[in-house]
């Protein structure tokens, strides 16, 4: 019996795939870390070939640990991270340069050069010009790996995020294609009638000849490969990570909201069935099924939370392991007046503004790796506080903010996000909403989930954690921190 989703989850750091059965449990896990590129200050590469292997491995190592048979699985799903960029060549089918990341900011300059054209893009696209998306980065590649350009014109190249870069390599057809959660985060999808635009394709500088097609998110990507992986079944699924979530976390009615916890901080709210825009918000495709009208979402994008965790522990070395923070964190009885602006490579949402510099302020000699620590926890919170301000001015009231990620493990951050958002925070009892949103909608499509009431009454949460104290001096000294790190900016 095929009672099985592998759902294949490419992330910023590591490569992970899970084998669900239906009811969301996991069977087996596989999971590895592939290498980070900086070549230069504020620029992040990954290798794609590097990112395929990694991947492929832990398939093979999921599927092992679960103890079944390839010929058991229904289905595949994937979901990845967004925004990151790969050009390959058709015929060798080799990455042409290192994928460039989305953190990268190296296209800064090119996307301020569109931003006379940003209302145009906010109309078309629901974003504004920013290296944070996919449209720049390949035209940055194009640019400057001698001879791309002809041959992107001549229909020789690929270009991809890492959900068609993972489709191309792992499916006997060698499906170039996407879906329009990730084709919404490239600045060259028109997100009202779901078509890559020729308008901003000449503005961007990118050949329509590269773009991968975009089908619903539900749809057959093709058969993957028995040769790589040892098995073959249809992939049915493919969402970008945070809309995944969204998905993952039951938010399917117009109002609910989520927040993931990674490398960076996102928040989704669903909006139903018609874009709107929001000064400061992202407006970008949730999902597509086949034969439906797509869910909207509005999103804000915090570029640094966890990766903030991860720079005290390597890039400082003042922590050995991220389960070590909420233990510091409670040490103190406050933050004691420090705080920290994560601005490692500028400011998202509400913000949007990629000069601003990483600060950290209040310090004193008293000030220990407590108070840093403290102050990243805190600087996590405080950012999602100001984009759920900022859904609110923009008709989306917040009853309830549904979380996942890794730092959500941390009570003393979640109690401080509930505190300073001023609403309820669940803690959903399913860790992996991402990989199992999108192994959830595959399951849906072949039928292992009979209905989507079905699937949304599944979801739980395994705590709640009520506002409890009042944040509003704290959350003052926050928006001070921000004003100066702007200041800095500024000079």
């Amino acid at each position: 019996m095929k009672n099985y989703i592998l759902s294949i989850d490419q992330g910023t750091t590591s490569c992970r795939a899970i084998i669900f059965d239906k009811t969301g449990t996991t069977i087996g896990l596989g999971q590895k870390e592939f290498k980070q590129f900086f070549p230069r200050p504020s620029w992040v590469e990954h290798d794609a070939s590097e990112i395929l292997a990694t991947q492929i491995e832990c398939i093979k190592t999921a599927i092992k640990k679960a103890g079944i048979e390839g010929e058991e699985i229904a289905c595949v799903a994937i979901t990845n991270q967004r925004e990151t960029t790969v050009v390959w060549d058709k015929e060798t089918g080799k990455p042409i340069h290192h994928a460039i990341v989305w953190q990268c900011r190296r296209t800064q300059e090119l996307a301020d050069n569109l931003r006379k054209d940003a209302e145009l893009f906010r109309q078309k696209t629901g974003l504004i010009p920013d290296a944070y998306f996919s449209g720049p980065k390949v035209a940055w590649i194009l640019d400057n790996v001698p001879g791309a350009r002809d041959k992107a014109k001549a229909g020789k190249l690929c270009f991809g995020t890492i959900d068609s870069w993972l489709i191309w390599n792992l499916t006997e057809e060698k499906v170039h294609a996407t879906e329009g959660s990730n084709a919404s985060r490239t600045m060259l999808f028109n997100i009202n009638t779901m078509s890559w635009d020729d308008e901003l394709l000449k503005l961007v500088d990118v050949p329509p000849q590269v773009l991968p097609k975009v089908q619903p998110s539900d749809s057959n990507f093709g058969t993957t490969r028995a040769d790589l992986l040892g098995f073959s079944a249809p992939i049915l699924a493919v969402l970008g990570d945070q809309q995944a979530a969204l998905f993952g976390q039951a938010c399917l009615e117009e109002g609910m909201a989520k927040c993931t916890y990674g490398t960076g901080g996102f928040l989704l709210a669903n909006i139903g069935h018609k874009p709107r825009l929001a000064k400061g918000l992202l407006t970008t495709v949730g999902w597509q099924q086949e034969g439906k009208d797509p869910i909207y979402a509005f999103e804000g994008a915090i570029f640094v939370a966890g990766a903030a965790i991860q720079w005290l522990r390597d890039g400082l070395g003042i922590i050995e392991s991220s389960s070590d923070t909420e233990e510091l964190a409670l040490s103190l009885d406050s933050n004691e007046g420090v705080y920290f602006v994560p601005a490692l490579v500028g400011l998202g949402s509400p913000w949007w503004n990629s000069d601003v510099r990483g600060t950290i302020v209040g310090l004193t000699r008293g000030t220990g790796r407590a108070h840093l620590v403290r102050a990243a926890l805190e600087a996590m919170a405080y950012q999602i506080g100001d984009v759920v301000e900022d859904m609110k001015k923009n008709g989306i009231s917040i009853k309830e903010l549904r979380v996942d990620g890794g730092a959500t493990q941390n009570n003393f951050m979640v109690q401080f996000q509930a505190d300073i958002a001023g609403v309820p925070v669940l803690r959903a009892s399913q860790s992996e909403s991402t990989a199992w949103g999108v192994a959830a909608m595959a399951a849906l499509k072949t039928g292992l989930i009979k209905s989507k009431k079905e699937f949304s009454n599944g979801w739980q949460s395994d705590s709640k954690f009520m506002p409890t104290a009042d944040r509003q001096t704290d959350y003052a000294g926050w928006q001070a921190a921000l004003r100066g790190a702007f200041a800095c900016a500024a000079k």
